[in-house]
């Protein structure tokens, strides 16, 4: 007689995510299973906002766990830990992570003497992306480690120097504000101006003139948009208003490079319906998503509002923005007018196109408990679950259809199934039925869904034949099922369910 070649016989899951066997508690007290250092490294990375405090753990303890981590695998796993670094900046999206992450693996590889793997330097250039991360990374490295910065630092931050620093990002970034200005950096690195770029040479020496003689720096003159900067700044603040309103006004302030933060402080006055529709052509996907609500506040024509709506709502301005898809429902919820609603709920779509494409069929399931109620970072009024969730409609995994209409991209849907298929789980968990025929929620159910603490809410799982399963914001019934020992890992899938009344949460 087979034991274990028979029909009912299944492979045995496996994740990249993995234990060392090892059985610890959890924080509350409950068993768990120890990751090891891979896996508790990348999942902390994707959910690192650095300094920001969590309900588990203060934000100083969740900065020395992330410094360890890094350091203890690069020395250990270099490879895989700059690519994790690498990816993190780049398709993962995730800043301030990846500068400390870099930071600490060249200190730890020097402490160590070690020379295997890809170089200091390479790492340090590959996550500085943006104009101002170069000073992002050395105020963060003489604030850890003082003023004395190694020499792979220094050259990884002079490459990412050549290939960031222009006009444009000098107007936008080189501000008072900053503790690192670009002479600054310039001054520490002794970047050297690319060949192939011979006007970053006159450029530098403005960056450092800005720095250091404000009051007598003088543009290059090769340099078309700093010396039109230079030009507005000069003029009497009596005249500033007539240069925004006039014809022409708008194309002037954009071949200015001036921004609409630089614009209100040019002006010295309030950003009325005027400044607004002057500035308006020249801003980000990402400055117009974050302004809607002053748009509606000075009175934006509906004519400049369809032009904000379409550019926002274009497939290619999401991708060039890079916006995670909570952002596009944090805009909708300070947006007072619902003509963003529909621009939002296809930007939003839009952006998850990044997300693969799953075979066969996927289960997301959302914890609604206590600890997912804190803000997103300290400056976000943005809930982390229900919110941000609800932000996806919920997509279940790629095989959902996107709220834009975008094509399923499931591998292999299941085409006959019409049994349960997922768990509201909010302070208590229960199965769900498959309801036919019905579409992910917009913006505005989703968000009204995602219920509050301890409400109604949760994660309610659709399908029709010939599709995988789609997820949505749902409600909850009065009498649920309670999934015991939620927080902890289970090795073949999750233990069946018991019967039992709401209770206070134990997450």
């Amino acid at each position: 007689m087979a034991r274990f070649n028979t029909r009912a016989a299944k492979a045995r899951p496996t994740s990249r995510v993995t234990s060392t066997g090892r059985v610890l508690r959890t924080y509350e007290g409950g068993r768990g299973h120890e990751r090891d250092a891979r896996s508790e490294l990348f999942l902390l990375s994707v959910a690192n906002f650095v300094s920001q405090q969590t309900f588990y753990e203060a934000g100083a303890d969740r900065d020395d766990r992330f410094a360890g981590l890094v350091r203890e695998l690069a020395v250990t796993d270099p490879v895989w830990t700059a690519g994790l670094l690498g990816w993190l900046r780049g398709e993962g999206n995730l800043r301030t992570a990846a500068l400390v992450g870099a930071a600490e693996y060249v200190k730890a590889r020097l402490a160590a003497q070690a020379t295997d793997g890809p170089s200091n330097r390479q790492v340090i250039a590959s996550v500085l992306q943006r104009p101002d991360e170069p000073g992002e990374l050395l105020a963060y490295w003489t604030a850890t480690y003082g003023r004395n910065v190694p020499k792979p630092v220094k050259r990884g931050v002079a490459d990412a120097v050549r290939r960031l620093y222009s006009g444009k990002s000098l107007l936008k970034y080189d501000t008072a504000s900053k503790g690192y200005r670009f002479g600054d950096v310039l001054n520490l690195v002794h970047a050297a101006p690319d060949p192939d770029r011979p006007w970053q040479g006159e450029l530098f020496q403005y960056a450092l003139d800005r720095r250091h003689n404000p009051d007598t720096a003088v543009p290059p003159a090769s340099d078309r948009t700093l010396v039109a900067h230079r030009e507005l700044m000069a003029l009497p603040v009596e005249e500033r208003r007539a240069v925004v309103t006039s014809e022409g006004g708008a194309e002037r302030l954009a071949a200015a490079g001036m921004t609409w933060e630089a614009l209100a402080g040019w002006l010295q006055g309030p950003m009325d319906r005027a400044a607004w529709e002057a500035v308006i052509p020249s801003m980000g996907s990402m400055a117009l998503t974050r302004n809607l609500r002053n748009f509606d506040e000075a009175g934006v024509s509906d004519e400049v509002a369809a032009q904000v709506a379409a550019r926002i709502s274009d497939p290619a301005e999401v991708a060039r923005s890079r916006q995670f898809p909570f952002r596009y429902l944090a805009a909708y919820q300070h947006a007072p007018s619902l003509r963003w609603a529909y621009p939002l709920e296809q930007a939003l779509g839009h952006s998850l196109a990044n997300v693969p494409a799953l075979p066969g069929r996927t289960l997301v399931l959302v914890d609604r408990s206590g600890s997912m109620w804190g803000p997103l970072s300290d400056r976000s009024k943005l809930n982390r679950p229900a919110r941000a969730v609800a932000a996806l409609g919920v997509p279940a995994g790629a095989g959902a259809r996107p709220l834009a209409g975008q094509r399923a991209r499931a591998a292999r849907p299941d085409a006959g199934a019409r049994r349960p298929l997922g768990l509201d789980v909010g302070p208590a968990v229960r199965p769900v039925e498959a309801q036919p025929g019905r579409r992910g929620c917009d913006l505005r159910h989703g968000a009204r869904a995602a219920g509050e603490e301890g409400g109604p809410g949760g994660v309610r799982l659709h399908e029709r034949p010939g599709e995988v399963p789609r997820g949505r914001v749902g409600a909850e019934d009065p009498w649920p099922l309670r999934w015991p020992g939620r927080h902890r890992h289970h090795r073949g899938g999750p233990p069946p369910l018991q019967e039992a009344r709401p209770g206070p949460d134990r997450h």
